[in-house]
């Protein structure tokens, strides 16, 4: 049951970044189904970078850069040419699914993953990991980062005034511009702060592995803005859902290899029944902000 707990701590680590980013786009009134190709592209990054270079903290600012520039693509076709938010992260996501096997076929001659590197193995990361109970839960640093990422949207959204003006132009951008908030702007922060939020749950993923395969974000984008709406857009409860998918995935796994009996096909689907009865129950008792999804007047003069 230990391992269990532990493994659905560390596999709740991309959900939770994921869901971070998301809920910051949302709450700004823009939609973010990309957080799929986010997590996708920004793990190529960090796996490229870091096996060229051999230092995984360069990789880790490289796929930062590489969410917020997904993320702009996004901001730009739906914040200023007012596109449909679904369709484009949709067609984020399948340009980053085709995109990262192109790249592998043109850098590593393969079309399903990259070469294996080595990530975060200092000394330090290694006295770390020898910890009893610590140690089982961070097998990176991306990990204990998680956390604190969650505390600082947290304190970003209800305690500063930038958040503020996030909440209020997701809510009622008439009412925000009044009040001489920049609409588009405040939008354009969220947006690509929520890109490079979500970028780090992809860096996870590579250096968890210690290497890109094509298929490696397994729908988990999805999982977690399922999780932001479980959470009704709050980051402590969006928190809570993340453990929740990342327990069931964990359970997954361990029924997997205990061999109860149970057919596989069944098992693997658990995290993703979890996740549609989630929602199920969400519909009716969720609050989203007001202005989610409606693009803004362009008489607005920002």
């Amino acid at each position: 049951m230990d391992e269990v707990l532990l493994g659905a701590i560390r596999i709740s680590t991309p959900y939770i970044l994921a869901a971070m980013g998301g809920l910051l786009c949302e709450r700004s009134g823009v939609i973010n189904i990309a957080l799929e190709g986010v997590l996708l592209m920004s793990a190529l990054a960090f796996a490229v970078i870091t096996h060229a270079t051999g230092d995984p903290w360069i990789g880790l600012l490289c796929a930062m850069g590489m969410g917020a520039l997904v993320m702009s693509v996004h901001a730009g076709l739906c914040i200023n040419a007012r596109a449909n938010h679904i369709i484009v992260g949709l067609g984020i996501n399948l340009v980053a699914a085709g995109g990262v096997r192109f790249v592998l076929k043109v850098l590593y001659n393969s079309s399903s993953n990259g070469p294996r590197f080595p990530a975060f193995e200092s000394t330090f990361w290694h006295h770390i990991q020898e910890l009893p109970v610590l140690g089982g839960m961070m097998p990176t640093p991306i990990t204990p980062l998680a956390v604190l990422v969650v505390v600082v949207v947290n304190v970003l959204l209800f305690r500063t005034v930038p958040g503020l003006r996030i909440r209020a132009v997701g809510e009622h951008p008439l009412a925000a511009q009044s009040q001489g908030v920049a609409v588009r702007r405040t939008r354009w922060m969220a947006v690509l702060l929520g890109g490079v939020v979500t970028s780090l749950g992809g860096v996870y993923l590579a250096a968890d592995q210690h290497q890109f395969t094509h298929g490696m974000s397994a729908g988990r984008g999805y999982i977690a803005l399922a999780a932001v709406v479980f959470g009704q857009w709050i980051p402590a409860r969006a928190l809570l859902g993340c453990v929740v998918f990342g327990l069931s995935e964990a359970v997954q796994i361990h029924l997997q290899s205990s061999g109860t009996g149970i057919p596989t096909q069944f098992v693997q689907m658990i995290p993703y029944i979890l996740t549609l009865a989630v929602l199920a129950f969400s519909i009716g008792r969720a609050r989203m902000p007001a202005a989610l999804g409606r693009p803004f007047p362009e008489t607005d003069g920002h």
